[in-house]
């Protein structure tokens, strides 16, 4: 992503644990050797990009704060945290301020913030329910090597076995994403209603998520009911959507265009379809489907639209080393 957008740095730095450390790797800036982490080493640089556990976030990431390094963290470490910012650049760049530690969102969270803020700003969210399809490279590397691996075992068995996920995945679906919580939500769902409302700025805010995993490799999709505090109508939200920043409008079911994984699978925008009256809330209320790469929007390109955003906000205080 930082190749890809032309990220202005002087100096790409890869950090891991001492089991990586003198490895090298291929990377548009050419081949880099891994170093093992240290503060001491980090914080010679002036933006790190973690992607690492919620506990070595809160143990390392106020540490190089400190040092002077401006931390972008993917884990859910500070997500919920006041005085750190929750940013979806789309949405709340200002948040951004100057932060030593940001917080990069739920990939769930992060592909349907992005379609329901224009239509906020115009109607008035007033409750969202939402159902998502999520893929197997939620659960990282492990989880798309899971689902390739026992798909190809119960076309030759019949059987498929687990490990990383709670059932098997190939040619079912799993209602059930992280932790139960005592409210007999999962934490993704609880993170979905969290986040949105700290990105959005909507404390209130009343949306209630089902998180499902099912068997597609790459980029997760969510349909949500949508009451709104304003009238509404499809061609009025069309109008929007395909004037939102991140946002793609891919919604002709007459010629069975919508969003679907396998098209938004390497794409930087959110592609949003299936946009209807909702026959629950009527003039209130849209019905609609999104899709959105949980790795690029979800992840890694959100990161770097946080790093650039940074960048924007703070010039040349940076030496522009990440």
């Amino acid at each position: 992503m930082l190749h890809d957008r032309a990220f202005p740095l002087s100096e790409l730095r890869l950090f891991a644990s001492a089991r990586s450390a003198g490895k090298t790797t291929e990377t548009p800036y050419g081949t880099k050797t891994i170093e093992a982490f240290t503060v001491d080493a980090v914080a010679e640089c002036d933006i790190a990009l973690l992607a690492v556990s919620g506990d070595f976030a809160k143990e390392f990431a106020p540490q190089l704060a400190a040092r002077g390094v401006t931390v972008i963290d993917n884990s859910s470490a500070f997500r919920y945290d006041d005085d750190k910012p929750l940013v979806i650049p789309e949405i709340n760049p200002d948040a951004v301020g100057d932060a030593r530690i940001i917080a990069n969102p739920n990939c769930t969270t992060a592909i349907l913030a992005v379609a329901l803020w224009p239509l906020h700003k115009a109607f008035g969210l007033k409750k969202v329910i939402v159902s998502t399809y999520q893929a197997a490279s939620g659960a990282g590397a492990e989880g798309m090597s899971e689902l390739e691996d026992q798909a190809r075992a119960y076309l030759d068995t019949g059987k498929a076995d687990n490990k990383v996920f709670a059932h098997p995945l190939p040619f079912n679906l799993i209602p059930h994403i992280d932790a139960f919580q005592d409210n007999g939500y999962t934490k993704e769902e609880m993170k979905v209603t969290w986040e949105s409302r700290k990105i959005m700025g909507i404390p209130d805010l009343a949306l209630s998520c089902t998180a499902v995993r099912i068997p597609t490799s790459r980029a997760h999709a969510e349909s949500a009911v949508i009451e709104f505090a304003r009238p509404v109508t499809p061609d009025a939200a069309r109008a929007l959507l395909a004037d939102a920043p991140g946002v793609k409008v891919v919604d002709d079911p007459a010629a069975k265009v919508y969003p679907m994984p396998l098209n938004a699978s390497g794409k930087y925008d959110v592609e949003v379809g299936r946009i209807r009256q909702n026959l629950v809330f009527g003039d209130h209320g849209l019905e609609l489907f999104v899709c959105g790469d949980q790795l690029l929007k979800g992840a890694a390109l959100n990161a770097v639209q946080i790093a650039e955003v940074v960048l924007d906000r703070r010039g040349e205080s940076l030496r522009r080393s990440a």
